[in-house]
């Protein structure tokens, strides 16, 4: 084994340098895994953009982590094997000791790391990770597929499921971006009639190509009242963090319809109470979920045909990469090819 790897590190907030560091040793409940490929998620901009210029070492960021166990820690569970492809999401592992794991809620443990954030993630070609934060990867998934399905695949699959809604039900979904272009694909093979909403023109055949029914432009179209003549929506998924527009739709939920909030925006949202009450329709905040929810995307993925639309960069080129996806251009992933990106 090498003395070293590759790593792009945050050397300065919303930069990135690619250095060499010393090969990790995996503790008792990790695994090593050499990294394939890292999907580069919008959340990633917080992790650089805002990274303490102080820590040390610099932080490396990166969660849509897709690799093959290169060692394994002395209390690894045996279902993980060595040369064994796995992932890992942006939930970096459970501790199984704190009061939501001993409810089952994984997802909501209070010693979790977040990966990229809290710990080191995948902009590299080594990453150590906590053995409960493993997903196990289909084979008819290449790796820089797989890779944005464990978190915006995962974060969008769940969302429709936790909606309420049912096949038949109207759903809409708004952002047409890295999220979206996964929520109007599983939408569709739920058996939901799917609504996109998004910005401007541009992305309306890319919506419909995806699956929508139909497409909404919040610059030309009264969405609200559009919504309404159809019955109303069963569910909103929300993509986006902008407060404003996710309010504004809120009035196009149908009687117990449910919105849900996957953009992690910090202004305030405004609420109409009374609709809320008079039509029992409710909020709800979702986190991405649990390796095992994770694995049941991934499985649902390969069922169904569902793919991110990728464009891929290799690791040396991650800060490209990165302002790429700030800037809004790329349809609609991208990912980071690593040590070996293959199958």
């Amino acid at each position: 084994m090498k003395a070293t790897y590759r790593a792009m590190q945050v050397a300065q907030p919303g930069m990135l340098e690619l250095v060499e560091r010393p090969m990790p040793e995996p503790d008792d409940d990790e695994v090593l895994i050499q990294v394939e490929a890292c999907g580069i998620c919008g959340a990633d901009a917080a992790d650089i953009d805002n990274a303490s210029p102080g820590q040390q070492p610099p932080r490396v960021p990166g969660h849509e982590v897709v690799g093959r166990i290169l060692a394994l820690g002395a209390r690894t569970p045996a279902l993980w094997k060595l040369g064994q492809r796995v992932g890992v999401g942006r939930l970096g592992g459970h501790c199984n000791a704190c009061a939501p794991c001993r409810r089952g809620q994984f997802q909501l443990c209070e010693n979790q790391p977040f990966v990229g954030a809290t710990c080191d993630g995948g902009y590299a070609d080594m990453m150590v990770a906590r053995a409960t934060g493993l997903v196990a990867i289909p084979d008819e998934l290449d790796s820089v597929e797989a890779a944005p399905l464990l978190c915006a695949g995962l974060a969008t699959f769940n969302a429709l499921r936790k909606s309420g809604a049912q096949a038949g039900d109207a759903v809409a979904v708004l952002g047409i971006g890295g999220l979206g272009h996964l929520a109007l694909q599983y939408a569709r093979r739920m058996g939901f009639r799917v609504v996109a909403v998004g910005r401007g023109a541009d992305i309306a055949d890319d919506a419909l190509a995806l699956g929508a029914h139909a497409y909404l432009d919040t610059t030309r179209d009264d969405v609200v009242e559009r919504l309404k003549a159809m019955g109303g929506v069963q569910a909103l998924i929300a993509t986006i963090g902008h407060a404003p527009t996710v309010s504004a739709l809120l009035g196009a939920l149908a009687p117990h319809g449910k919105a849900v909030l996957l953009g992690a925006g910090k202004d305030p949202l405004a609420v109409a109470m009374g609709a809320f009450v008079v039509g029992e329709r409710s909020l709800l905040g979702s986190i991405t979920g649990t390796p095992v929810e994770n694995e049941k995307t991934l499985d649902f993925s390969v069922l169904t045909e569902v793919r991110p639309m990728i464009e891929t960069l290799p690791l040396e080129r991650a800060n490209e990469a990165f302002r790429r996806m700030k800037s809004g251009d790329v349809k609609f992933r991208m990912v980071l090819r690593c040590s070996d990106a293959r199958r």
